[in-house]
């Protein structure tokens, strides 16, 4: 879904899981679906991890453990490697992620999930582990995601991390902008090149 980026203060979901691919982030099965609805993929994120095979929650998992929600996941080192499908950005904006967090994404799904409106934020691997600790000592405990300053802070610490965001890319999201939007206001520079 589209929505302007400025600043993401929100609980976080922890998954500290390395080398999570993304068949695990939404099951090759679920690709043959004619449908981009949203929530369709956020129904299924992660689906095998969060029911049993009778289809049941299982409890076990972060996401059905009512002490954790919000707008951030808070990912193992190697978030969204294997297969490049889109699908899995959109499980994870369809559930309600606007940000990831980890020390390392695999490139494709890193792009994948900017071009859906969903923020992957890298951060050092010892704030990962911090953040980790953190959350599990007070599952209330906040993020702070400042889009026009790329800064993430533990707000119950104080520690804060740049991040890298490519500047076309940061345009958009602060302007809820696909790259056909940012296309249709070139316009008149095109048509005016294009007579020319």
């Amino acid at each position: 879904m589209k929505q302007k980026f400025n600043i993401i203060e929100s609980t976080c979901v922890p998954l500290p899981l390395e080398n999570i691919d993304t068949d695990q982030i939404i099951p090759a099965r679920f690709l043959k679906a004619t449908t981009r609805d949203e929530r369709f993929f956020g129904e299924n994120l992660f689906r095998d991890w969060r029911f049993r095979s009778d289809g049941t929650p299982d409890p076990g998992f972060v996401l059905n453990d009512p002490r954790y929600g919000g707008e951030i996941l808070v990912a193992g080192k190697n978030f969204g490697s294997g297969s490049s499908r889109e699908h899995a950005a959109w499980a994870l904006a369809g559930y309600g992620f606007r940000v990831v967090i980890s020390s390392f994404f695999a490139d494709i799904h890193k792009n994948n999930e900017l071009n859906n409106f969903v923020l992957p934020v890298v951060v050092s691997e010892d704030f990962l582990q911090e953040i980790f600790a953190a959350v599990r000592e007070d599952p209330s405990a906040k993020i702070r995601v400042d889009v026009p300053a790329q800064t993430v802070t533990l707000v119950p610490t104080g520690r804060c991390e740049t991040f890298e965001l490519n500047p076309y890319k940061k345009y958009c999201l602060m302007n809820a902008l696909d790259d056909i939007d940012y296309l249709l206001l070139q316009r008149d520079k095109i048509e005016a090149y294009e007579s020319r």
